[in-house]
Parts: structure tokens; sequence; C-alpha cells
């Protein structure tokens, strides 16, 4: 198979907080700037929990309106506060571009295939991509209608909104070899919350024994890092996906350099056909 992008990257939001402190964990984005280059594309969450966050430290309050709304609020702060920090820690040499997506990019092939493009062009100009769900012009609501109208029409459908997603279908698009979710957990857990059940391995001759394994890992995936969080069964599905289209899932700890995620020299959950 031939691969346009070696890697496809993703990292959760509450991998991007330390949160004992309530506050950015900034050695995490050091130790990703000082590795991502052109050639990978970054998907990111993040920008409504740091805009929460630096909306409490600026009011010493936190909103107390619409759930949706006060997100989108948050989300619009927090924003430029994310984009800072890759700005400030990417090696001075390489560009970043910041790639702001909905739904409707990924569902219509006008729209799809413009994306593509762009990320494409972003590689031959020697600049990084930075992905996010547009979450400040998002509304449930209209979201809800919209999907449900196309999902009568027949066809694939992507919602999105679970940037795990974002980054799966984005790996798809562009065909990358290697689709990397950083969590703020080891990988997939036998056992949830217990990390000495790792499973480190997902993998078979074929598509058909890497999904088996998939099914009977996903029997005992519940909760997640977060409210709106989807947890390990989505990833596990998202995943699958794309081992369908000849690429690798990888899905580790943010606290591990992206190399070593890549080349298998920490502890993570690799899923993919031998």
């Amino acid at each position: 198979m031939e691969y346009e992008f070696d890697l496809v990257g993703k990292i959760g939001s509450m991998a991007l907080i330390r949160k004992e402190d309530q506050d950015i964990d900034y050695n995490i984005f050091s130790r990703l700037g000082a590795e991502l280059k052109p050639g990978m594309i970054w998907v990111t969450s993040g920008a409504t929990e740091i805009g929460r966050l630096d909306y409490i430290k600026r009011t010493g309050c936190e909103l107390c309106g619409d759930p949706e709304q006060d997100k989108a609020d948050y989300s619009a702060q927090g924003q430029a506060i994310l984009m800072q920090n890759y700005r400030q820690f990417v090696r001075p040499e390489y560009g970043i571009r910041q790639i702001l997506v909905e739904h409707p990019h990924f569902n219509d092939p006008e729209k799809r295939e413009h994306i593509r493009q762009l990320l494409i062009r972003s590689a031959r100009q020697k600049t990084i991509p930075i992905v996010n769900y547009n979450d400040p012009v998002s509304d449930e609501e209209n979201r809800k209608m919209e999907l449900a109208a196309r999902r009568e029409q027949g066809g694939e459908v992507h919602e999105c909104v679970d940037n795990d997603e974002t980054a799966a279908v984005i790996a798809r698009l562009v065909r990358a070899r290697t689709l990397v979710l950083m969590t703020s957990t080891e990988g997939i857990y036998q056992v949830p919350g217990d990390p000495s059940t790792l499973v480190r391995d997902v993998t078979g001759s074929s598509f058909q024994a890497v999904e088996a394994q998939v099914r009977e890992l996903q029997k005992s995936c519940v909760g997640a890092s977060r409210a709106g969080a989807n947890g390990a069964g989505a990833k596990l599905e998202y995943a699958l996906e794309c081992v369908r289209s000849g690429t690798t899932v990888i899905i580790g700890h943010a606290r591990h350099h992206l190399s070593d995620l890549t080349e298998g020299r920490v502890p993570c959950t690799r899923i993919g056909i031998l």
C-alpha cells in the first residue's frame, strides 16, 4: 500500500492538563513541539478545557449558563491559548497552520477533497497542520438534524465532535501509515482503571482476526476520562476503521515521547494487521 503521510497524531484534552494543579501541562507541549515536523498531521483537543481554566483564573468563577453555550464560549477562549502553546514549542523553522473542521467537511465529497489537498500542500510547504473540531460555531441541535438527514440518505456519516473520530477520518483520508492516539492512560486495559491489565498487541494476519479481538475488548470498555468523551470503546471502533484501510493504530500515554510510542519502546496498545 502507498502511504501519503507517515503519521497522524491526536492528543486528548485531559492529557494536556495537570489535573491536580488545574493548569496546562507545558511539559507535554514541549515534548510534542520537539518532535512534530512537516509530513505529520496533528489533531488536538483541549480548547474547551483550557478555555475553562483560563476563564476561572481571570474571573474566579465558572460559567453557569446553558452547557452547550458555555462549551462554545470556553472553546473560543481556549483556542487561541492552545495554538499559542503549539507555536511556542514547535521548532521555529516550521510553520504551523490551524485547521478548524466540522462534520460537513468530511460528509461532503468536495469539502473532504478540499481538506485533503490542504493537508497535502502543508506537507510540501514545510508546515504542520494543527486540526481541531470547531466547537465555537457548532450547534448540537442543528448538527443532529443534519446528521439524521444524511443517515436517511444512506452511506457513511461522520460526526467528528470527538477528535478521536476526527483523527481516524483524517488518517483514512490521507492514507496514513500510523495513527497515534495520545491519552491519559497507557493504552487499552482489560480491566478499566488497572494499568497492569494493559493490552499491548491487538494484531493478526487479517482484518477479521483483528476485528474479533477488538470486539472482545470492547465488552470491558466502560466510562471515559471526562464528561462528553466517548471513551476507550469508541477509540477502538475508530481504530478498527483505520486498520481496515491499512493504517496501524497506537494508543498510549501522552507523557511518552511520540517516537517512543511509534517505535514500541514504551508500554502502549498497538492495533493492526501483521
